[in-house]
This record gives structure tokens, sequence and C-alpha cells, in this order.
């Protein structure tokens, strides 16, 4: 714990450096603004001590001789704004100083947060797409906004607070000390009764902010994504499910935070108790000094000036506490994410001619906690040609893509890939997957026009090259008969698009990076059979020099490829042309294709009957 406690702190500091003479700035100026803030009642003091009663001054040497040069008590009794004057200088020093030290410390923590946040989603770009599988991305946005906002409220708020409350009671009790000993003593036999019991009150509350950050965490995660998926939520009229879902959640997390307040009120309700007392103490043994002439009245009167201004910062020590128990929380999650390992190039790693064969040689691959999804698989895509997969759901189809494009890293010992000859571990990564193209089947669009997301990754601003594109993905009329054209706005996720109008205008994203390795996932499952075999002539005429991988679960869309892979059960079932596969009588692409070619016998004279009788 202690070590996990050091990494944290460390951590932490490694973002202050560059920052921390700012820092070191508003400690200072905290330091100097306490100060005069302190030396203020003394000018009270001695106007009711020695200005108006009888006691000697007691001031500096310097100052002393000076005021006994023009006229000594005497001058200052005929001019009290000289007093007034001295009190307003020491005001407007503490002013001066309290400006500087938020100004710097302002400058500090904002700088500090923003090289956390900047790191941190760097940090989340560069990490295995693997673990954004495995982490929600609603929790992955609460530590990257919540929990960075705790730390930014810590340094900004908390931090310097916690500076002031040490020089706020060393400095208080060194004036009190130099007032009267036996209140002093009194004053200061509650700080480590108080910080005891703040200590303790940290240990128990430090869980449960933990607990309650992880049920937020679980809300945040919900939220997003029933918003992300409002489409299908409508669609199956699952909005109370998700409403009675969120409310248990909602609730959940709520608990978390009453049974925080029941702890936090208990605190502070003891707390006042603790400070009510040690007030009421000082007042009644200072009077009964007062009486017996053991302290004048002006001192008594600073000294429970100094006294009130001691009990705040020791009550506040409790919050500080609470800040930094949440402040720890945070770090500990957000250092959850900075402690993963970044996805990295090999030593020495190459950018070859991305052109080459592809080879699978004896791959075999599983997730995490599921049996193996390719077993032993070797197979070559020739370069330039076009290759199909076909197999079922869970077959492997889509896991051969994702380890080609390295979203998931082939095991040590089970298997090579390799593009020209060279393993693809040996490739830089940005390399490989900006030489590689990849359109989805649930292709992602971002909130923009639908010219900027043809354009996304390249940025050329190229219109005619953009509605080239377009035109070759059979999206260009759709596009155009828009009110707005290319500069309409996609929704969040593609929302104002139908589906295969989405698939679309992926592939002329696609496109737009001229790949040399070209996959389209199942990506033409949303467009009807004409217009798939549309967009599969205009692609054969205009990616000839690009290696093409179909993966579909149609027979019509592959075809026309130069091979055909048909896995099952994550191997390969058999491998050939169009023409030799549908030779053997038995096997699966044959069996497929017999079903699917009824099928649509089948629905063509279904259309044809509904269209006669509409005739009739």
């Amino acid at each position: 714990m202690q070590f996990k406690n050091k990494g944290k702190l460390k951590m932490l500091l490694s973002f202050i450096k560059g920052y921390r003479w700012l820092f070191i700035a508003a400690i200072f100026c905290t330091m100097l603004a306490i100060a005069f803030n302190y030396l203020l009642p003394q000018i009270t003091k001695i106007i009711i001590d020695s200005i108006i009663g009888t006691e000697p001054l007691k001031l500096p040497k310097p100052v002393l001789e000076y005021i006994n040069l023009h006229g000594g008590r005497d001058m200052l009794r005929s001019n009290l704004l000289i007093c007034a004057s001295a009190a307003v200088v020491l005001a407007v020093l503490s002013g001066i100083f309290t400006y500087l030290y938020r100004v710097c410390i302002a400058k500090a923590s904002e700088g500090t947060v923003r090289k956390l946040r900047n790191h941190l989603f760097n940090h989340i770009q560069k990490l295995p797409y693997s673990w954004h599988v495995k982490n929600q991305t609603g929790d992955i946005i609460q530590r990257c906004t919540s929990d960075v906002e705790v730390i930014r409220n810590f340094l900004l708020l908390q931090f310097i607070e916690m500076v002031r409350t040490v020089f706020l009671v060393t400095f208080s009790l060194f004036l009190m000390f130099m007032m009267n000993v036996k209140l002093s003593l009194i004053a200061l036999a509650f700080i480590p009764i108080v910080i005891a019991y703040s200590a303790i009150f940290y240990k128990k509350i430090a869980d449960r902010f933990k607990y309650a950050d992880e049920a937020e965490g679980a809300l945040s995660a919900m939220v997003q994504e029933n918003f992300t998926g409002v489409r299908v939520v409508r669609a199956f009229g699952r909005q109370a499910h998700e409403i009675e879902s969120f409310d248990v959640k909602n609730d959940y997390f709520a608990n978390y935070w009453i049974k925080l307040g029941f702890v936090l009120s208990k605190y502070w309700g003891i707390g006042d108790f603790f400070s009510g007392l040690q007030v009421m103490l000082i007042i009644v043994f200072g009077s009964i000094e007062a009486a017996h002439s053991l302290v004048t009245l002006g001192e008594f009167l600073v000294f429970i000036f100094y006294n009130s201004m001691l009990v705040w910062p020791i009550r506040n020590f409790g919050r500080i506490l609470s800040e930094m128990s949440k402040t720890s929380v945070s770090l500990s999650r957000i250092k959850e994410i900075i402690s993963e390992e970044e996805e990295k190039d090999s030593e020495g790693a190459v950018t070859p001619d991305m052109s080459g064969d592809i080879e699978f040689k004896n791959a075999t691959f599983n997730y995490e906690g599921v049996k193996p999804v390719l077993k032993n698989i070797s197979f070559k895509i020739k370069s330039g040609t076009t290759f199909g997969i076909l197999g079922g759901t869970g077959s492997g189809k889509s896991t051969i893509m994702y380890l080609l494009d390295r979203l998931y890293e082939l095991p040590d010992g089970c298997g090579a890939i390799e593009i020209g000859g060279v393993d693809i571990k040996r490739i830089k990564l940005d390399y490989l997957r900006s030489n590689i193209g990849f359109v989805l089947q649930e292709p992602f669009l971002f909130s923009k026009t639908i010219r900027e997301n043809i354009d996304a990754f390249e940025h050329t601003g190229d219109m005619e090259l953009i509605r080239h594109n377009a035109s070759v993905a059979a999206v260009d009329d759709a596009i155009i008969a828009f009110s707005k054209g290319y500069d309409t706005i996609v929704g969040e996720r593609g929302v104002t698009l139908s589906g295969g109008q989405k698939q679309r205008v992926a592939i002329a994203r696609m496109l737009m990076q001229k790949s040399p390795v070209m996959i389209f996932d199942d990506s033409l499952s949303a467009v009807d059979s004409e217009t798939d075999a549309k967009i599969r002539a205009q692609l054969n005429e205009n990616t000839a020099n690009s290696t093409v991988i179909l993966i579909s679960h149609r027979i019509t869309t592959l075809m026309h490829a130069d091979v055909i892979m048909v896995l099952s059960d994550g191997q390969i079932s058999e491998a050939g042309s169009h023409s030799e596969l549908l030779k053997n009588e038995n096997g699966i692409y044959k069996k497929i294709y017999d079903i699917q070619n009824s099928f649509e016998l089948e629905l063509s004279d279904s259309v044809q009957a509904v269209s006669s009788g509409g005739g009739n």
C-alpha cells in the first residue's frame, strides 16, 4: 500500500514538473499574506493597551525610536489616523499577496492538469484494441473527466489550503505563546485530539469514496451505452426497461453518497463539539486571567481572535483529508490507465513494401477466457488478387482481419502472419495500419459533414476525388439527393444515414487511402444485391493494383473472388474458386449456395406475384 501511494505521488510530481516554481511562489505568497493578516490584530492590541490604556508600547526598537522622536505615545493619541493607516497598509499588503498566490496556484494547477489530460488522452490512443474492448467507454470517460477534475480541485484549492493550515496553526501558536502560555496550552491540547480524530475519519472515508467513484463510473457507462444505442432501444420499445435499469444503478450510486453523508455529518458534528468546547474554555480561563490582571484587555481580545483563526484551520484539516482521500482514489484510477502498457513497435521495426503476398502460417488464436477461435490455419493471399472468406458466426472470419491489422497480437509460438515475407510483428504499427484499409459491418462515422467523413483521414480537400470515390461506393447519387449534399451533417454515429448508406460512405472513406490492402468485413451486408453487384464491379476497376479481402455471408458478394476460403469452427473447411467449390457436392460452400440461390428465386417469384396482383 505504501509503495502504491509513493507511485501515485511520484506520478503526480512528474506532471507538476515545469510548474514547481509557481507552486513554490504560491506557497511563499500565502505565507506573507497570512503574516500581514496576523499583524493586524497587533495594531488593535496596541491601540487598546498602549494608546487608550497605559501599558508601555511593545514595538520593534527602530519603530519605537522613530515614534519617540516624533512625540511618542501622545503623538499617536492625537493622530489615531496613523494607526488606521498602518492597518490599511497591512491589509493592502495581505490582499496583494493573496492575489499573487491565487494567480500562481491557478497557473500551476491548470498547467499541471493540462499536461495530465494530454498525457492521459495520448496514452489511451496508444493502448491496445483489446484494452478498449475490456473497459467500458463510460468508465474511461469518467476517469478522464471527473477524476481529473478532482485532482484539479485538489491542486487549485486543497493543496494550498493544506499549506495555509500548517502555517496558520504554527504562526497562531507562536503569537499566542508569546502572549499567554497557560491559555496557549489549553488551545494546544485540543489539536492532537482533532488531528487523531481526523486521521481515523480519513481511514474510514477512503474506501467509501472509491466505491462511490466506481458506482459513478458504472452509471456513466450505462448512460453512454444507452444514448449510443438509442435507435435500438426505441426500435425494440425498451425505454421502460432502460429507465428501470438506470433507476437501479442511480439508487445504488445515490445510496453510497448518502452513506458518505452520514459519515461526514458525524465527523463535522463531533468536530464542532470539540471546537466549541475549546473556544468556551479559552473564554472562561481568559476571563479569569483578565479579571486578575494576569492578561491585558487588548491581549485577551487579540488572543480570542488568534484562537478563532486557529480553530478553523484545525477544523478544516478533516475536509482536507477528505479531499485528499478523493484525490488518492482518483489518482489510483488514473494510474491504472497510465500503467497499462502501450502498443510498441518491435526493436528495429521496418516499413516494407505492403503490396506483397499475405500469408498465415499455422496461426492459432483465442480471446481471453474463450476456446481457440482459429486452430492452426495456414493460407496465402497472392498480391493483387481478390480473396473471399465465407463462414458462419464465430467461425473466425473477422478475427483473421483483426490479427492482420494487429488489433490483436498473435501470441508467441502460435504461428506467424507475413506480408511480402516479413512478419507483421516486425512492421511499424502506424505504417502497417495506414496501408491496410478496413471497412467494418458496422462502420463508425463522425458527427461531421459527409464530405469531412469521406476525407477524414487523408484531408485532401479535393472535392473531385471525394465524389469519384463516393461514386465507386455507389453513394454519390444518394448524397447529392440531400438538400445540403456533401455538406449534410451526419448525426452521432451516423444516425442521419441508413445502414447501407453508412457502409458505402465508409467504403468511400477507405478508398481515399489508396491502400495496397483493402478489407471489406461484411461491409455490403446492408445493401441490396443489385447495389452490391454495382459496387463490386466498380471496385474491380478501381482496386486493380490492391489486394482485396472480402468477408461476407452472401455468396453473390464472394463469387467473383479469385480464391474463396470457407471457415468452419476456426479451421479451413475448403478453398478454391467459385466454380471449383460448386463441384464439391458435399461442401459447405455448395450447400450455402443452394440455400441462398433457392431463397432468392422464391423471393423473386413472390415479388413478381405481388406485382402481377397489383396490376390486376
